[in-house]
């Protein structure tokens, strides 16, 4: 059933037959946990500002990494089209100049900020305020196979793939509110 769902992903906005020429399956997974995890090599921190444009699927990203002694500042421009359970679905990305970055970003849009931290085979994402105690990890795949054989560490606390509620789009208007309820809803408080 799964499988099934993922294979009549398609982007509305495409023509017939086209959805995948340009654009990928995405093949991840999302999970909620209740604190940074303890005693984990961080290999490498990512400082990321999204701006989700406004009446798009559209998602402008700077992120300023740090890998050792170096940092690398890039910026990226993304469409996500969901799928219909509201888990990963298509994903077409290409990266942009600075000044390609200011342009776009210059639209109006929602901002969600984070600190990204590499602990392979997941990174997890440690929000910024308005969402400040929000932590959430995730982990990408090659192909629905190794998705689905994936097995979470002991120190998740939900899978989250499939709740639209921890989606970066609608994270972006989340009121410190609705996260409150929506963390309680898995017996966290905020």
């Amino acid at each position: 059933m799964e499988n099934e769902k993922r294979s009549e992903l398609v982007n509305p906005s495409a023509p017939a037959g086209k959805s995948l020429k340009y654009a990928r399956r995405e093949h991840e997974r999302r999970f909620l946990l209740n604190e940074m995890p303890g005693g984990l090599t961080i290999v490498r921190t990512v400082h990321i500002t999204d701006n989700y444009v406004d009446g798009t699927r559209l998602r402008v990203r700077q992120w300023v990494e740090t890998l050792g002694d170096s940092t690398t500042t890039a910026y990226k421009l993304t469409q996500k089209v969901a799928a219909h359970d509201g888990g990963p679905g298509l994903l077409t990305t290409f990266y942009l100049t600075q000044a390609e970055h200011g342009v776009v970003a210059a639209l109006p849009h929602r901002q969600l900020r984070k600190t990204r931290y590499g602990l392979p085979p997941l990174v997890i994402d440690v929000f910024d305020p308005p969402l400040d105690g929000l932590i959430l990890a995730e982990s990408e795949f090659d192909s629905e196979e190794a998705l689905q054989a994936f097995t979470p560490p002991p120190f998740v606390l939900a899978e989250v793939t499939g709740d639209a509620r921890f989606t970066g789009g609608r994270l972006a208007t989340t009121t410190p509110a609705q996260l409150r309820e929506a963390l309680a809803a898995f017996g966290l408080p905020l």
